[in-house]
C-alpha cells in the first residue's frame, strides 16, 4: 500500500496531506498527555461500570481519558471485549455523545493489533451492525456517523474477518453513505475520517459493493445538501485514490484494478463532478509513477495513466469551451475552484503528457486563482474610503496560507515544461496572458500602493508578498520564452519581438524585485543580445517607456484628484524608470539622436532629481553611457546634441548637490564629458566655469562655520572639499585647449582658502604633479604649481600681521573678492 507515514490511520495520513492544517477532531482528539497509571484507572472505571450495570459521569471521563491518549494507546482483545461487552448490554443507558468514543477505541483496537481474534472481530461486527440497523436513528450525529463509516471500513480489510462480516460491514457502509450522506456536509473536520472508511471499503471490496462505494466518492459532492467540495477535500480524494491503487498494484490484483479501470476510467458519469473526476485522476497517474512489482504488467500501468490523463483533459476541455477560453471569464467561484484542483492535480500527479487545454488551465489558475492580484486590486480600488483592514486583510492573509499559493513554484514548473511541448499557436497565446498580466499587476499595484502606503501597512506588505511570488513566476516563464525562442529556429523579427515583450514586461514588475535570482539575470542577458544589434528594436524598447507627462501628470486615478500626485513617491513607476535606466545603455550606441532627444533625456534628467540615490546615480550613468557613446563614427549630429545636452546636465547636477545629487554620479558625467567631447568645447567651457562658481559657493558657506575642515585631506569628505577633489581630477582629464583656463580659474579659488586649507590643496597638488607621467602637460603644472604656492605664501604672510578682528573678517570676505582683486591675482599668475 501507499506509505502512511508510519501511522496505521488512513484518515490521519489522508488529513496530512490535505492542506487544511492541524485541525482538532473527534478522531485526532485532544493533545494531551495522558500518564500511564490514568490510563490504567481508566480500564479498571469501565470493568465497574459493566461490573455494577451503571454508567455514570465518571466513567464517561474515563472513556474520554481513554479517547486522548489514542495516539500512544494501544487496545488489547480482552479490553476489545470489554468496549463490546457495555455498548450490547441492555441494561446500561450510554450518553448519546459517548458512542462515537467507544467505537473509537474498537477503531484503535482494528488498526493498531497484528492479529486480533477473528471470532471477536465476527462478534464486534455484529453489535456496530446492531448499533447502526436499530438505534441509529435515536443516537443520530455527524460525529457517530464518522466514526461509523470509519470502523465499518477498518473491520472490512481485516484478514481475519468471515467474508460474511466483510459483506455485511460493506452493504451498512453503502446504506448508510446512501442514505445519510446529508451528515457528511455538516461537519466539515470529520470529511477526512469518512473518506478513510471509504478508502479501507474501496481496497477490500469486490466488484459488487466497488462501483456503489466509488460513486458515493465521487459523486456526493454534487448531491443536495451533499458537502460542499474545497481544495482540501480534493488532496484528499487525491491521496485516497492514490492509497487504493497503489494497494492493488503492489498486491497485483490484477481483477481488482480492471474493476477501478471500467468503472471509472472508461465510464464517465454525471453525476461525477468535474473536480472530483480531476483529482481521482491524478491519484491514478500519482500510483501509476511508482515502481511497479513484476507481476503487475507493464501495458496495464501504461493504459492506466492514458486514461486518467484523458479524463483531466476532458474536463479542461470542457471547462475552456463554456468559459469561452477564459477570454471575458466572470469571477466565477466554481471556476476557479476546479482551476485550483486541476493545477495541483498536476503538481502532484508527477509527469504529465503535454496537452494544449492543460497549458491554457494552468495560465489561467496561475493568474487567476493562485495569484489574484487583480481581483483584489479592483476591490480595493471600489471602496478607497471603507475599512480595508476589516474588508481585506483576512482575505490576503487566507490566501497566502492557502495550498495553491504555497505550491506557486511547483505549478510553475509544471506550467513551464507543458509551455515548451505544446504548438505555437497555444504558446502564443499563453504568452500573451503572462505579458498583459504584467501591464496589469503595475497598473493595479501602482494605485493600491499609492492608496495604502501609509494607510494600511500590514494590508499592502501581504499584498507584496503574493507579488513577489508572482515575479518568480514571470521571471521563469521568461526564461522558457528565452530558450525556445532566441535560436536560429526563429526569424530575427521575431527574436526581437519577443525581446522587447519580455524588457517591457520585466520593466513593469521591477519592483517585485527582492532578491537577486540566476534566471533573471540570464534572461536580461538573452534578450538584450537580441534588441541591442538592431536599431529598430532599440527605438520601440524605448518608445515603450511612460512619457514625461505621463510620469508627471497622473490621469485617470480618480481617488487621488484630491490629493496632490508627487512623481518621486511613486515607488512601483520609480522602480519601472529604473529598469530603463539601466537597460537603455546597453543599446545607446544604436539609439537615434532624436529618440534620445525627444523620449529618454526628459525622463533622465527628471530621474536625476529623485532622492533616491540609486535612481539618481542610474540616470548619471544613464548620461555617462550616452556621452561615451558614437565612438566609432564621426556624427555631427550626436555631437551637437552631446553639447546642448551638457549645458542643462550641469545645471540640473549642480542645482541638486549636495542634499540631492549623489557626487559619485555627478563626478562621472564630469569626468565622461571632458573625455568625450570635442576638445576645445564651448560645453567643457561652461562646465569648469560652473563647477568653480560651484566650488566658490560651497566653500564659503562652510568658512566661518568648520574651523577645523581644512586640517586632514583624508578626513570626512564635505561637499566643498568634494567639489576641489573633483576639480583636481580635471587637471589630468581636461584637453590641452580647456588646461589653461581650468589652472586660472582653479588657482584664483584656492588663494582664497584659509591657510590650511591652502596647505591641504597645494599638498594634494604636489602629489599628483610628482606622479604624473604626462610629458606634455607636466612642465605647464610645475611652472603653474610654483607661482600657485607663491601666491599663497605672500597672501598667508600678508594676512599674519592684521590685526585679530581684521583676520576675522578679511577670512569670512575672502571668497567675495570683486573683479579686480581676481584680475590681479589672475595677471600675476
Amino acid at each position: 500500500m501507499a506509505k502512511q507515514a508510519q501511522t496505521p490511520f488512513l484518515e490521519e495520513w489522508l488529513r496530512s496531506h490535505s492542506g487544511s492544517g492541524s485541525s482538532i477532531s473527534i478522531s485526532s482528539g485532544r493533545p494531551s498527555s495522558v500518564s500511564a497509571r490514568a490510563i490504567i484507572q481508566a480500564w479498571t472505571e469501565l470493568r465497574d461500570s459493566l461490573q455494577y450495570q451503571s454508567f455514570h459521569p465518571n466513567h464517561f471521563q474515563s472513556l474520554r481519558t481513554l479517547f486522548d491518549s489514542q495516539s500512544s494507546l494501544y487496545v488489547a482483545d480482552p479490553q476489545a471485549r470489554l468496549l463490546l461487552s457495555i455498548l450490547s448490554s441492555s441494561n446500561l443507558s450510554l450518553p448519546h455523545e459517548s458512542y462515537p468514543l467507544f467505537l473509537r477505541l474498537l477503531y484503535i483496537w482494528v488498526r493498531k493489533s497484528t492479529k486480533p481474534s477473528s471470532v471477536l472481530v465476527d462478534s464486534a461486527v455484529e453489535v456496530v451492525a446492531r448499533l447502526f440497523s436499530i438505534q441509529f436513528d435515536t443516537r443520530k450525529s455527524s460525529s457517530l456517523f464518522s466514526q461509523g463509516i470509519l470502523l465499518l471500513g477498518a473491520f472490512s480489510v481485516v484478514p481475519v474477518a468471515s467474508e460474511h462480516s466483510k459483506t455485511v460491514c460493506l452493504e451498512l457502509l453503502c446504506r448508510l453513505l446512501e442514505e445519510e450522506y446529508q451528515l457528511i456536509g455538516s461537519s466539515e473536520e470529520l470529511i477526512p475520517d469518512i473518506l478513510g472508511g471509504i478508502g479501507y471499503a474501496l481496497s477490500s471490496s469486490g466488484k459488487a459493493h466497488f462501483a456503489q462505494i466509488l460513486n458515493s466518492l465521487l459523486g456526493i459532492w454534487g448531491k443536495e445538501g451533499g458537502p460542499h467540495g474545497n481544495v482540501s477535500h480534493g488532496l484528499i480524494i487525491l491521496h485516497l485514490i492514490e492509497w487504493v491503487l497503489s494497494s492493488f498494484i503492489n498486491s497485483c490484483s490484477l481483477d481488482k484494478i480492471n474493476v477501478f479501470s471500467k468503472e471509472f476510467l472508461e465510464i464517465s458519469k454525471v453525476s461525477y463532478l468535474p473536480f472530483a473526476v480531476v483529482m481521482a485522476a491524478a491519484g491514478v497517474l500519482r500510483a501509476a509513477s511508482k515502481t511497479i512489482p513484476s507481476g503487475v504488467g507493464l501495458d496495464t500501468v501504461l493504459s492506466l495513466r492514458t486514461s486518467a490523463e484523458e479524463r483531466i483533459e476532458a474536463v479542461t476541455r470542457d471547462l475552456i469551451s463554456k468559459t469561452g477560453g477564459f477570454t471575458n471569464l466572470v469571477n466565477d467561484p466554481e471556476v476557479g475552484f476546479l482551476l485550483q484542483c486541476v493545477s495541483l492535480a498536476l503538481v502532484r500527479s508527477g509527469p504529465v503528457s503535454c496537452r494544449a487545454s492543460l497549458l491554457t488551465c494552468l495560465a489561467s489558475a496561475l493568474l487567476t486563482e493562485i495569484f489574484p492580484l487583480q481581483k483584489f486590486y479592483t476591490k480595493i480600488l471600489n471602496h478607497p474610503h471603507d475599512n480595508l483592514a476589516g474588508l481585506m486583510v483576512n482575505e490576503v492573509k487566507e490566501h497566502l496560507g492557502s495550498v495553491p499559493f504555497k505550491e506557486a513554484g511547483a505549478i510553475t514548473g509544471v506550467f513551464c515544461n507543458q509551455y515548451v511541448s505544446v504548438d505555437e499557436e497555444n504558446k502564443g497565446v499563453v504568452e500573451n496572458l503572462i505579458w498583459a498580466y504584467c501591464q496589469n499587476i503595475y497598473l493595479g499595484h501602482r494605485q493600491v500602493a499609492l492608496m495604502l502606503r501609509g494607510r494600511e501597512a500590514e494590508l499592502l506588505g501581504d499584498l507584496e508578498k503574493i507579488t513577489e511570488s508572482a515575479f518568480l513566476m514571470v521571471v521563469v516563464f521568461a526564461l522558457a520564452v528565452t530558450k525556445y525562442r532566441l535560436n536560429s529556429k526563429f526569424a530575427r523579427e521575431n527574436q526581437m519581438e519577443i525581446s522587447i515583450r519580455i524588457l517591457v514586461s520585466f520593466s513593469c514588475v521591477e519592483y517585485f524585485r527582492r532578491m537577486r535570482l540566476p534566471e533573471y539575470m540570464d534572461t536580461i542577458r538573452g534578450v538584450v543580445v537580441s534588441v541591442q544589434e538592431y536599431e529598430s528594436a532599440c527605438v520601440s524598447f524605448v518608445e515603450s517607456m511612460p512619457s514625461y507627462a505621463d510620469l508627471t501628470n497622473q490621469k485617470g486615478f480618480s481617488y487621488l484628484q484630491k490629493m496632490e500626485y508627487q512623481w518621486y513617491k511613486d515607488e512601483v513607476q520609480t522602480a519601472r524608470i529604473l529598469f530603463y535606466l539601466r537597460v537603455i545603455p546597453t543599446c545607446v550606441e544604436r539609439l537615434p539622436d532624436l529618440t534620445f532627444r525627444k523620449i529618454v533625456a526628459p525622463i533622465m534628467f527628471l530621474y536625476m532629481g529623485h532622492p533616491n540615490g540609486k535612481v539618481a546615480r542610474a540616470s548619471h550613468s544613464m548620461f555617462v553611457a550616452f556621452i561615451s557613446s558614437g565612438k566609432d563614427a564621426n556624427h555631427d549630429e550626436r555631437v551637437l546634441l552631446k553639447e546642448q545636452l551638457v549645458f542643462y546636465y550641469i545645471q540640473r547636477s549642480l542645482e541638486g548637490y549636495p542634499d540631492i545629487t549623489p557626487f559619485d554620479g555627478m563626478a562621472s558625467g564630469v569626468a565622461a564629458l571632458v573625455r568625450h567631447l570635442p576638445a576645445g568645447s564651448s560645453a567643457i567651457f561652461y562646465t569648469i566655469h560652473t563647477l568653480i562658481e560651484k566650488a566658490n559657493n560651497l566653500c564659503r558657506e562652510v568658512l566661518t562655520q568648520e574651523v577645523d575642515l581644512w586640517k586632514n585631506w583624508q578626513g570626512e569628505s564635505q561637499p566643498c572639499k568634494k567639489m576641489l577633489e573633483l576639480l583636481l581630477r580635471l587637471i589630468s582629464l581636461v584637453d590641452v585647449q580647456v588646461l589653461p583656463n581650468l589652472l586660472k580659474l582653479l588657482a584664483q579659488l584656492i588663494v582664497q582658502l584659509p591657510k590650511d586649507g591652502q596647505n591641504m590643496v597645494l599638498n594634494e597638488i604636489y602629489s599628483q604633479v610628482a606622479e604624473s607621467d604626462d610629458v606634455t602637460r607636466k612642465p605647464t603644472l610645475v611652472s603653474w604649481v610654483q607661482s600657485l604656492s607663491y601666491l599663497c605664501a605672500q597672501a598667508t604672510s600678508g594676512s599674519a600681521n592684521s590685526k585679530s578682528l581684521e583676520s576675522e573678517e578679511n577670512s569670512a570676505s575672502a571668497l567675495s573678492m570683486g573683479p579686480l582683486s581676481w584680475n590681479r591675482i589672475s595677471a600675476r599668475l
